[in-house]
């Protein structure tokens, strides 16, 4: 599952969207919008204007959402579930 989380320096509720996916054992790659024009621009394609944005295959969204977070994972250990049931 790829997880990628766009921040910005000194942003609460990236921290704790980082920490969040952490505990949930989710690994991402995050990106700083601050250092990366090019992602500052996606960002604002997709018609996000706040941070943290959360992009994963099949959806993104911005702030802190800790109900998103549980369905990634849950649906990491369903995967997980799947892959070692073969």
């Amino acid at each position: 599952m790829s997880i990628t989380v766009y921040t910005k320096p000194r942003c609460v509720q990236c921290d704790a969207s980082k920490r969040a996916l952490a505990k949930a054992g989710l690994s991402y790659s995050e990106v700083d919008l601050t250092q990366s024009p090019e992602s500052l621009e996606l960002v604002k394609q997709l018609g996000f204007t706040q941070a943290p944005v959360i992009v994963t295959e099949d959806d993104a969204w911005a702030g802190f959402r800790p109900d998103k977070i549980k369905g990634l994972q849950m649906l990491a250990e369903r995967q997980t579930s799947v892959a070692i049931a073969q």
